[in-house]
């Protein structure tokens, strides 16, 4: 963690502008979100949702502005030390983004190489551990392409789990998914934040969970980023 930087603080960005190569996509955006908090991101298509969480996970270049995320300054950044970023993140995707040529506990397993882990016991463990938080321990051994969908995306956050992140981002989560479905899918993600701390920041167009399921609201709006306490239609 840096100095002068609030461990409670999981991010804080001060008057950022968000480009996509030379093209503006949002100006001015100041975002603070807390250990443990629970927010949602709204817009509709096209409005710049996934180029700010883009941002925030590295994809997408700060270059305008103070941006510092899981103790990270997006400034600093670079294609060397994205993956140090990621780590200390759990990113969860609308297309689930799972391997089809193996089974779950083999998904989990790579991803766990890929980001440093070697002691096959550990490995082992926390597999066992993340897809009991997602009740998924029975379809360990299955495909990815056996599975429905809300199973699918249970594993992809299990995934999103193993590295015991400070951060949950999440980009329409629930896009592909039922309306029965996309609320367990809500409420899991609510059960994991509460129970361990973690913050959570979920790009959706679908008010309706966040009804159900509440939360602070972020609002991308004319190229601008607004804060709510609560919904704004």
């Amino acid at each position: 963690m840096q100095e002068g930087i609030d461990p409670n603080r999981i991010i804080d960005l001060n008057n950022v502008y968000v480009y996509q190569k030379d093209k503006l996509i949002l100006s001015n955006v100041n975002l603070k979100i807390a250990k443990g908090e629970f927010v949602y991101l709204v817009g509709k298509t096209g409005v710049g949702k996934s180029s700010l969480l883009k941002t925030l996970y590295g994809d997408l270049e700060l270059q305008k502005g103070l941006g510092h995320v899981v103790g990270f300054d997006l400034h600093e950044i670079n294609w060397k030390n994205v993956p140090y970023l990621r780590r200390k993140m759990g990113i969860i995707f609308q297309d689930f983004q799972l391997l089809y040529d193996r089974d779950i506990e083999e998904n989990l397993r790579f991803a766990l190489h890929a980001t440093g882990w070697k002691d096959k016991k550990e490995i082992q463990r926390r597999i066992d551990v993340v897809l009991e938080n997602v009740g998924m321990t029975h379809k360990k051994k299955s495909y990815a392409f056996e599975l429905s969908g809300g199973e699918q995306q249970r594993v992809a956050i299990a995934r999103a789990l193993l590295n015991d992140p400070m951060l949950i981002l999440a980009d329409e989560p629930t896009g592909n998914l039922d309306p029965e479905t996309s609320l367990e899918i809500i409420k899991l993600l609510h059960m994991i934040c509460a129970k361990t701390e973690t913050a959570a920041f979920i790009g959706t167009h679908d008010y309706e969970i966040i009804r159900k399921y509440p939360g602070r609201v972020v609002k991308c709006l004319d190229g601008k980023v607004h804060n709510y306490s609560e919904i704004d239609g």
